[in-house]
């Protein structure tokens, strides 16, 4: 086979691949309005993503908003600028690195996972006995997710924030010695409730999508164990470059759109 032939055949593999996941995506969407909506499943689902993820979160988010402090006020020193550090961290993080950081965070604890746990039951039938049974398999195992996710993903963003933060001034006034009524007069000054709510916008949106992709390959697993560690790698991957790329789009509409 030549080097055009295979060239064309993973362009058509990927079209299909591209009109397949659409076509799921539809279906997420249909489903999700329609009752009943098993909040068993929902809490349980928000359970595992959300509260079993709070203390990873928060230390990443918490080394974040050290590291980011130790840079800016090391940096705006030069200027005797360092009490506006406080604002560009608390901006930094409610803007794009508490909700991309959640995100990453997530997509490697639970992403992986529910492409692991659909896929294993896809693998060993128990998919197929759900639709001869009647059962819609997205409606069963991939809309409560899509809640939970919806739900805890700006919720965990929203505790990055304040634990990113509160890490930024930690390192801030107690180990650099900034004077730390300035530090928060300037950063309560220049941050505004837009540059929270933008944050919890992307997060809403990142859970979204984030789950739908898991989901998505693991109802599409096969080839056992290992069709189901492929799927796994490439829903972990699709995953986090999804998320950087709405992260830019959604920045690009706040900015040019909205004027945020």
């Amino acid at each position: 086979m030549g080097f055009f032939e295979k060239i064309g055949l993973y362009l058509i593999k990927l079209f299909n691949n591209i009109k397949d996941f659409i076509v799921f995506l539809g279906e997420c969407f249909r489903w999700m309005p329609i009752p009943p909506y098993r909040f068993g499943q929902i809490a349980e689902h928000t359970e595992r993503i959300g509260l079993q993820s709070i203390v990873i979160v928060a230390i990443s988010t918490f080394t974040t908003g050290m590291i980011l402090a130790l840079q800016l006020v090391n940096i705006m020193r030069i200027f005797r600028a360092e009490i506006y550090a406080g604002a560009a961290v608390a901006m930094a993080m409610s803007r794009e690195l508490a909700p991309v950081i959640t995100a990453f965070v997530l997509v490697a604890r639970n992403g992986s996972s529910m492409t692991a746990e659909i896929g294993s039951m896809k693998v060993t039938e128990q998919i197929d006995a759900m639709e001869t049974m009647a059962v819609s398999p997205l409606r069963y195992l991939v809309v409560p997710r899509l809640f939970a996710s919806v739900f805890t993903f700006p919720a965990l963003t929203a505790i990055a924030n304040v634990v990113g933060v509160y890490g930024g001034y930690f390192i801030a006034t107690k180990i650099m010695q900034v004077n730390s009524e300035a530090y928060l007069h300037m950063m309560y000054f220049l941050v505004d409730p837009d540059d929270i709510w933008t944050g919890l916008v992307k997060a809403v949106v990142f859970g979204f999508l984030v789950t739908v992709i898991c989901c998505y390959h693991g109802l599409r697993t096969s080839g056992g164990a290992k069709g189901l560690g492929r799927r796994t790698t490439a829903a972990v991957v699709q995953s986090t470059i999804t998320v950087l790329v709405a992260d830019y789009i959604l920045t690009y509409i706040f900015i040019n759109f909205c004027g945020l």
